[in-house]
């Protein structure tokens, strides 16, 4: 088993964005959204990393992800990890 991360990016715009993804190597992934190079963050750069969470599987780290991506989800971001 590999390990996967599901991250919270945050940019410094007022009010900020926030844009949720699965990695295995968060810098890397963070330094990609940074360079423009991934289409749904490119417009919005610089970003920073604000939440990282750390699953032993891949299959956790997925069905959280799209959690946090789900109405429900969202609301719970918005009350425990912003």
């Amino acid at each position: 088993m590999s390990k996967r991360f599901v991250y919270v990016l945050k940019n410094g715009e007022e009010p900020p964005r926030y844009y949720t993804g699965i990695t295995s190597d968060v810098a890397r992934r963070h330094a990609e959204h940074n360079a423009g190079s991934c289409t749904h963050t490119a417009k919005h750069c610089p970003w920073s990393v604000d939440v990282v969470i750390e699953f032993a599987d891949e299959r956790r780290a997925v069905a959280f992800e799209r959690y946090l991506k789900s109405g429900s989800g969202v609301a719970f971001a918005n009350r425990h990890l912003r």
